[in-house]
């Protein structure tokens, strides 16, 4: 069951990161490719766990999960947010970031022994260094994502609360992951791929004329 429920939220996952290029091919804002790529990062994440779930756990399918999941997906979420708030060297940053976060986690070793089902917790088989830029890259994505949806809290109310309510679900669901196992890991990140994606087409409000 778990291995399904986190290979169905993988296809929503990368549904709605199709949804976004698609918006992004057409519009060509930039911001939507980047959410397009953090999305499909969430899909890569939720399919590693169908991957360990179902095949069991090892060292290869942690990996895929801490490159997509734990180094990834909420930095490309933060620089989708600066964009839309016009730093343009958001861009460059978030390639520098995920070349750095894809190159670590090719690199970095990978001990002990996995158990079968349960996604396995980093502190049992990462050194410190990955577990640190971890927290790291997913501290300043956080901080991106609330503070622009805060600083446009007026112009996109709904849209900024989805945004942010979407992070706190998928963060909650990988956080919780001892007790929550697979599959409430799954159900998190569906359930925050798709309050992203409502946020981010959710349409600008008018302003009134006076």
């Amino acid at each position: 069951m778990d291995a399904l429920l986190a290979f169905a939220a993988a296809l929503l996952a990368l549904r709605l990161a199709g949804l976004l290029a698609r918006r992004w091919r057409v519009t060509r804002r930039v911001e939507l490719a980047a959410w397009a790529w953090s999305l499909a990062a969430y899909a890569v994440a939720a399919a590693a766990i169908a991957w360990g779930e179902s095949a069991q756990w090892d060292a290869r399918a942690f990996r895929v999960y801490y490159a997509a999941g734990g180094l990834l997906t909420v930095p490309l979420l933060g620089a989708g947010s600066l964009l839309l708030a016009g730093v343009r060297r958001a861009g460059a940053t978030a390639c520098v970031v995920a070349g750095v976060g894809l190159g670590v986690a090719l690199a970095m070793p990978v001990h002990g022994a996995f158990a079968r089902h349960g996604i396995p917790s980093a502190h049992d088989h990462l050194d410190w260094a990955p577990r640190v830029l971890a927290i790291a890259f997913n501290s300043a994505g956080t901080v991106a994502v609330v503070g622009v949806a805060l600083r446009s809290l007026r112009r996109r109310p709904v849209g900024n609360a989805l945004i942010v309510l979407g992070v706190a679900a998928a963060a909650v669901g990988s956080a919780l992951a001892g007790r929550l196992g697979a599959g409430g890991t799954a159900i998190g990140i569906a359930a925050g791929v798709a309050l992203l994606y409502a946020g981010f087409t959710l349409p600008t409000a008018r302003r009134q004329s006076p």
